[in-house]
This record gives structure tokens, sequence and C-alpha cells, in this order.
């Protein structure tokens, strides 16, 4: 990959590769040079976009990341911009055959004796973060999380509505006093003084859903364990949970599967039943005064000195572009390197931005047990697709395609980069908790705010999210680190982006300089040193991945 070593106008992902990766705008008619051999363009290719470097019969394959991507549909001129019409997605088959897969770690020399300041657990876990977390295992239960969020909220300073409160307060007074209001000197003040109560506690989350009822009984199954495996997360320090009483989602079965997942679970667990309680009022002040209560115990929690082993970080891609597998995504798998190394976790999920390198995936697991399983979940994930008459490869979006991103293989080759190059240690269902040191593959939706969701469940205590688009996406009780493709989003949207991928299109910087980089903002996030714009900005998405009818 040749982007670090010049300043070049293309980029050949691997050598086997019959396209190339515009870096910037070229033109119709440009003879492009790389490694020895010229192209003349017969197309604007614009930056991220691609172009054939051979001529093309019709059913030809391409291949991009050294993995078939797509088949031509007719006879195609090498230089010619690679489009929906000319190609369309294919991916080679797999199969589990015993591989020797052979890693060569990174140095880590400069990380070895590093520590982050997390909060220990009773249970040995050590979290990123100190949240207090609101459960209602039914939707019906929602209402009054939004009445608990609003009075918690807004008088123990959690509020990220303070500076637009403030700003309508100076409006309506401009109104009211007669002045114009176009004119008004009136200014959003974007860093309000912070009145929060209790300095140990960084936030107040509250899971609503619409699931626990309806439906059928497998969602509420599944969304049981994932509410159980929240509220056992190193980064919550105690829960509250609302039930109405008569759902699915029994109190019961809650802690059946929070025990099942720690059965020495000893957190605060606060629980309220609305049909068992006298009013509406009381539920809502009991779990008010209960929680303050907790809050104030859990506030004594402080951090201290952590191995940089504990870390868990879920690797995670959305608002993808044509440069997502060229600084992006190979820069965080270069973390995902480190953290491995270092005996840390590294999840990486999106099983339908998986298609087509599934053979790589396979031939990287340690036991067959795993890539057995692996297998077992792509194939029951397609065929559930195909079911509903959709498929894999249908996953990329407008804006994927439009960004460059033409084919559902050409997605996943590049979105695989995240994970790094080390060995799979585990495969896990959603929300099975990942156990082992390593690479570990989780099945999620490629949905941003379900992936993510999904990875917090197996227990990711930061998740480094690659953009290409821009997303604001979070997550209530994971830091999430918004990681950008290219240096005009993060200048564009620099309100949501934490760092800048940039310098590696540039050739100002190498794919192992910014995944150290990178491992040095996850330090100082899971120290609390730095905020990330996601946490600042309460973007606390989570979405449950429902996986049956609704009945």
């Amino acid at each position: 990959m040749s982007v670090n070593e010049s300043k070049s106008l293309v980029v050949k992902m691997h050598p086997s590769d019959n396209a190339l990766v515009a870096l910037v705008d070229l033109t119709k008619g440009t003879e492009v040079t790389f490694e020895g051999q010229s192209y003349i363009l017969q197309d604007d290719v614009k930056a991220k976009h691609k172009f054939y470097t051979t001529d093309l019969k019709t059913g030809d394959e391409v291949m991009m990341y050294g993995v078939l991507v797509g088949k031509a549909q007719f006879d195609i001129p090498k230089g010619s911009l690679m489009t929906t019409d000319n190609l369309k997605h294919a991916a080679d088959p797999y199969a589990y055959r015993k591989i020797d897969y052979q890693w060569t770690s990174p140095d880590v020399s400069k990380f070895e004796n590093r520590t982050f300041k997390g909060y220990k657990r009773k249970d040995g876990s050590v979290g990123t973060a100190n949240y207090w977390i609101f459960i209602p295992t039914v939707f019906c239960e929602n209402r009054n999380l939004d009445v608990i969020k609003e009075a918690l909220y807004n008088q123990l300073g959690y509020a990220v509505t303070a500076k637009y409160n403030q700003f309508t307060h100076d409006l309506l007074t401009a109104f009211k006093n007669g002045e114009d209001l176009a004119t008004a000197n009136i200014h959003l003040n974007p860093n309000p003084k912070s009145n929060r109560v209790f300095k140990n506690i960084d936030g107040i989350k509250f899971l609503n859903h619409q699931g626990g009822c309806g439906g059928n009984r497998q969602d509420s199954e599944t969304l049981s364990k994932l509410l159980a495996s929240y509220a056992n997360h190193s980064n919550v320090a105690g829960v509250t949970l609302l039930s109405l009483g008569c759902q699915h989602l029994q109190i019961k079965n809650f802690i059946t599967d929070l025990k099942a997942q720690n059965p020495k679970f000893d957190k605060p667990l606060y629980i309220f039943e609305q049909q068992q309680m006298v009013s509406e009022e009381e539920l809502i002040a009991q779990a008010i005064k209960s929680t303050f209560i907790g809050l104030s115990e859990a506030n004594e929690i402080e951090r201290t000195a952590q191995p940089l082993h504990h870390l868990n970080i879920g690797v995670k891609c959305g608002g993808s572009d044509g440069f997502s597998g060229v600084s992006a995504n190979p820069a965080v798998g270069y973390t995902a390197d480190l953290v491995v190394t270092l005996g840390g976790k590294v999840l990486l999920a999106e099983f339908p931005e998986l298609c087509g390198v599934e053979q790589n995936m396979i031939d990287r697991c340690q036991s067959e047990e795993s890539a057995n399983k692996f297998i077992r979940l792509m194939e029951e994930y397609d065929e559930q697709a195909h079911r509903v008459g959709s498929g894999f490869f249908m996953n990329p979006s407008p804006g994927n395609i439009k960004d460059g991103l033409i084919t559902d293989a050409i997605k996943s080759a590049g979105a695989a980069k995240k994970g790094g190059t080390s060995p799979v240690v585990d495969v896990l269902d959603y929300t099975e908790l990942a156990t082992k040191p390593g690479l570990n593959l989780v099945c999620t939706p490629g949905n941003d705010v379900e992936a993510t969701t999904g990875q917090a469940s197996s227990g990711a205590n930061l998740i480094l999210f690659t953009t290409g688009l821009g997303t604001p996406t979070g997550n209530p009780i994971c830091p999430v680190i918004k990681v950008a493709t290219n240096t005009v989003l993060a200048t564009k949207m620099k309100d949501i982006i934490d760092i800048d991928c940039g310098p590696v299109i540039r050739g100002e910087k190498t794919i192992s300089e910014m995944g150290e980089d990178i491992l040095e903002l996850c330090i100082k996030v899971a120290s609390g040193e730095v905020l990330p714009k996601a946490v600042q900005l309460n973007q606390d998405d989570f979405i449950p991945w429902k996986r049956g009818v609704s009945l």
C-alpha cells in the first residue's frame, strides 16, 4: 500500500488487485503512472473512487484488498471508472480448512509499562467510566424514565441542553423586552459552567427501548440478556430497574440472566414494579430517592492506575466512504493489533460487513469450533435476510455508493481492516460476553447503533468508530471515539470527530504512526482525561437487535 511511501495520486490496496483508488480528483484523459504502468482515464474519477487497471470482459472478476469483490457486467476498457452499472457484487465461497495462521505482532515497547486511570470493580473488571443506568423491562415504562431523566439531569448537572435552555431564556427575555430578535446580540454559550453534583459519576443513562412485550418471546429473551449484560458492564456502578408487571420480560428472567453472566454480581440494584405500587407518582418518587442514595455511595469510587490489558475495544465503522479501507480502518486495525499484543481484547462486529472476507476470518480462527460457529452464524444471518427478500449484497447505502463503495464485498473488505491482523481467539453470538484476550468476532447487524449496542453488551469499554461521511452515533455506557477517514470531514464536522486520519491519505503519516496516535487517545479517554465528542453531546444511542418477527 504505497499511499504511505509518497504523496501519490492513487493507491493499490493489494498486489493482486486490478483496480486503483484515487486519492485526489482525477479528470478524464489524465495519464496516471503507477508502479511502472500507465493508465489513460476513460472517465472522471473523483477522490475515493476506483478505476480498472485491466481490460475486462463480461463476467471477469474484479479484485480489491486481495479478494473477489465483484464481476464485470459488460466489456470494460482499462482506465474506466468503477460504477454500480459495470460491477455487481460477487464473493468467493468459504469453508473451514486447517491453516496454521501466523502473524507478526507489532512493536509495543512504547506502551508496555503504560497504564490508564480506570474504575476497578469488585469482580476484577475495570471500567473506563462510572455510570448509573436506568433499565425498563418493557417499553411501557419509557415515559416514567423520561420524567425521571428530566428531574435528575436538570438537578444533578448532566443535561446537555443547559446551553440551549439558557439560549432560549435569553431569546425569551429579549422578546418580552420588545427587542428585534433578528438583530439582538444573543449567542449560544458552548461551554456553560458545570454544576455536576457527583464528581465521580460520569453520567446517569436511560436505556429506553421498544421491547419487552408484544413481538415474540425470542426477542424478549434476547433483550433480557442484553439488559443484564449492561447491568454487569464494567462501566456501570449501579442500576435502577422499572417494570410494569405483566410483560413478557419478567423481573425474574432478568435476574436469572444477570446471575448467569456474573454469579457474584453485587452492584446496587433497585427494582420497582408499577403494578405493585400505589401510584405512578409513588413509583417515580421512590425510584428517584433510592437512586440518589445509590449515586452518593457510587460517587465514592475513584479512578486508579490500571494496566492496558484491561482495555476492551470495540471497532466499528459507519457512514463509510472510499477512504475507510485506506486510512481510518487500517489505522484502527493497527491499534487493535497493539491492544491484542498488550493482552487486551478487541471486538470486531458487523457480520454483514464481513461478506467477502469470510475465508480470511475462518483461516485466522484459532480453533475449528470457533471457525464453524462463525460459518453457522454467517449462514443463518444471510439466510434470514434472503427470506425477507434482502441479503448482504444490499448492504451499501446510497451514501456509501456515492463515495466509492460500489459493492458489499468492497465495503466489507475495507471494513474488516479494523480488526487488524491478529488471530481470532473467539466468536461470540449477540450478547455473549468476551472472556478471552485477543481478537473476538461479535455477531451484530451492520446498523451503526445496533452494532455498538451489541459490542457494549459483549464487554467493550471503549469503541473506536471510523467514518468517512460523518455520523452522530454514541452509546449510553461505552465512550465512542470518532475517527475520520479524511481531513475534509474532520474539519467540516469537528463537533463530532475526535481524530483525523487524513494525514495517511496525504502521505504525512504511516498506518502504524496513526495507529499509535489512536491508542494514545484511547488511553486518555479511558482515564477520563479526554471526553469524546459523542460523550460531550450525550449521544446515548441504544437499539436492541430484534431478530424475530412481531406478533
